[in-house]
């Protein structure tokens, strides 16, 4: 509960130098966010996090650049015609199988260095991290937009 605690203060604590941050700052801010969380949770020995996280950072990089391929850009569906939508059907469904291969890819590299009980837990933190993060950035927007009203 304590960790919980610490963990939302920091967040809370920067979301007022967010609001302020360029997109790249933000992220690198949230890297470093997750980076501490994950740390801090995970209770690594300095030995097995030298070993973990070029691991994890590879693993977030091709993944970053699969979700970029995924979120394409299309101002008006109705004007792509049939062939153009069946070829972004297929681009979508080969990046969801490339994500499946890097995360297999992951769980197999990390069963290295630590044990199938932790990369549970890992994958448990990263859905809490993400909850966290979209519950910050709605509390945020909300306030924003009771701000802006008044």
């Amino acid at each position: 509960m304590k960790k919980a605690i610490i963990l939302l203060f920091v967040l809370f604590a920067t979301s007022n130098m967010m609001a302020q941050e360029t997109n790249s700052d933000r992220w690198e801010r949230i890297k470093a966010l997750k980076v501490a969380y994950f740390t801090q949770e995970m209770n690594f020995t300095d030995k097995v996090a030298e070993k973990f996280w070029p691991i994890y950072n590879r693993y977030e990089k091709s993944r970053w650049k699969l979700h970029q391929r995924e979120n394409i850009d299309i101002e008006n569906v109705e004007c792509i015609n049939e062939q153009e939508a069946t070829r972004l059907l297929d681009e979508l469904l080969n990046v969801e199988s490339e994500e499946y291969q890097i995360k297999k890819q992951l769980f197999r590299d990390l069963k290295e260095i630590i044990s199938a009980k932790d990369i549970i837990k890992l994958h448990k933190l990263e859905d809490e991290f993400h909850k966290k993060l979209i519950k910050e950035y709605r509390s945020k927007k909300e306030n924003k937009d009771s701000n802006s009203s008044e």
